[in-house]
């Protein structure tokens, strides 16, 4: 019979936070495993020392490398995956002669450990067991002495490894945050905390839970004395998301003195459809208020506080953007493609009828269109007259679209289409696509771009009888040619000036 796999969790570094059911474990253990650095000595095993009983058999892991470089052929990772293979292999020995085996992990054994390696390769084959630990996240924010989040707030854990611009980007749309993985990351990691406004926010703990705890503001900490073992906490304890899109109260002094409010256009995808104006208002406004996605293509730097949101929430997101600019604040709503084109401005002035914005300056600064850009890609279909309509029926019923589509196809415009589909919307393109067969003949050239301007961009060139609706999705943007409407000998789409 085989013996049984334990992943044990030892908590952050106190004996004494060990679980009853963890030293349980330990004591009756036929075998104690524990990972090591090179120098032969393991954190686990000091932290679980005085449980283990003389005469246990004990693995000692020993990790081959301990930075992300190696002499490996498969460099750090091959020399990592071929380890935890051949560690795999000693303790499946164990448990095949029917030993049980205890591993003992710092803090939780799923929880950044390399327990869960471990538990890859033998979970399946063995009868297993994870015992919880007290986390460094825990131990942390008890050495802080500050609430990380409550009520609805949202923790987000990071790791100081990812890539520096993106660690701010995360920090700046979090509540409460903690960051792990430190050591050499540290600087960076700072440099992010104080481009996300969120460095005076943060803790740094050293060795949480031990005698050597070290508790210090991130601002005061020397890099060159961070250990691998350390974290950041920041402290997040706001009144939660209830409040996101309350109205900023007014000024100590009791004078709100009016800000500007600028609704922008960011374009379709990337910087290089960005228009300066827009580059140059963003770079100076002290909020970004907008759809998540949209927030998300915003650099984060000092003093810049971004408020994202869901896509069904337009004026309220509004409402809350004129508050702040009524304080005196200096912000932007961001909208993909022109924000004056199925965006946020007219969500902008809806809500600005409200008479308590009576006094905020709302500028709307243009950007390059989804239906510009696949027109580009596609050559100039745009080139006579056209329309644009969306098919969504969130803000307007069918009916109304319905006629729409038969009025444009009866006066030979060509059309673009916005929201031809999405994951509740599955039947709209064949309807759209039989009304305008009803007018248009079935050799009528259509252009679909998907992710134009993205990574793993297409278009194609077909026909309205061609078209197959299942194929389109909420990525994609439709255009339907007129009559006047042609394909090039080199596949370019172009659409005569002159009606004859």
């Amino acid at each position: 019979m085989s013996g049984r796999l334990y992943g044990v969790g030892l908590g952050p570094g106190d004996p004494e936070l060990i679980t009853l059911k963890a030293a349980r474990l330990i004591r009756d253990a036929h075998v104690v495993a524990y990972h090591a650095g090179r120098h032969g000595s393991s954190i686990a095993r000091g932290i679980a020392a005085d449980l283990i009983p003389a005469g246990v058999v004990e693995e000692q892991l020993v990790y081959p490398v301990t930075t992300g470089t190696a002499e490996h052929p498969g460099g750090y990772a091959g020399a990592m995956a071929d380890f935890y293979e051949e560690s795999a292999a000693r303790l499946a020995a164990h448990l095949e002669a029917g030993r049980d085996v205890v591993l003992l992990a710092e803090g939780d054994p799923l929880f950044y450990g390399s327990y869960m390696y471990m538990h890859d390769r033998l979970a399946g084959r063995f009868e297993t067991e994870v015992v919880p630990g007290v986390t460094s996240v825990a131990a942390a924010s008890a050495a802080v002495s500050s609430p990380l989040v409550r009520q609805t707030d949202v923790l987000t854990i990071l790791p100081g490894t990812l890539p520096e611009p993106e660690l701010a980007r995360r920090l700046a749309d979090t509540q409460g945050a903690v960051i792990m993985k430190l050591g050499r990351t540290f600087p960076a990691v700072r440099r992010a905390l104080e481009a996300a406004g969120r460095l005076g926010d943060a803790s740094y703990v050293e060795r949480a839970s031990t005698g050597r705890q070290v508790v210090l503001p991130v601002a005061e900490v020397d890099p060159t004395t961070v250990p691998y073992f350390s974290i950041i906490v920041v402290a997040g304890d706001t009144a939660g998301d209830a409040a996101r899109y309350e109205e900023p109260r007014p000024a100590a002094t009791g004078l709100a003195v009016p800000g500007e409010l600028l609704v922008v256009g960011l374009g379709p995808a990337g910087d290089d459809w960005l228009t300066p104006e827009v580059a140059a208002a963003l770079a100076e406004v002290d909020h970004v208020v907008g759809y998540a996605p949209y927030v998300n293509r915003v650099p984060q730097r000092p003093g810049l506080h971004r408020h994202s949101s869901g896509n069904s929430v337009e004026v309220d997101r509004a409402a809350f953007a004129l508050g702040l600019a009524r304080s005196g604040e200096r912000v932007a709503v961001v909208s993909g493609g022109d924000a004056g084109v199925f965006g946020m401005a007219s969500a902008v002035f809806e809500a600005a009828e409200d008479e308590r914005y009576a006094g905020v300056p709302v500028r709307v600064l243009p950007g390059m269109t989804a239906v510009q850009a696949v027109a580009a890609r596609a050559g100039a279909p745009l080139g006579g007259d056209f329309a644009v309509l969306s098919l969504s029926d969130r803000l307007k019923p069918w009916p109304v679209i319905e006629r729409r589509l038969a009025a444009v196809a009866e006066a030979d415009l060509v059309l673009a289409v916005y929201n031809p589909a999405s994951r509740s919307r599955t039947t709209q393109v064949a309807e759209m696509q039989r009304i305008l067969l009803q007018h248009r003949d079935p050799g009528t050239v259509v252009v679909v771009g998907r992710d134009v301007g993205r990574a793993g961009e297409t278009l194609e060139v077909s026909t309205l009888g061609d078209l197959d609706p299942a194929t389109i999705d909420m990525r994609c943007l439709l255009i339907v040619g007129s009559s006047g409407t042609t394909v090039s000998p080199g596949g370019r789409v172009w659409t005569r000036r002159s009606v004859r």
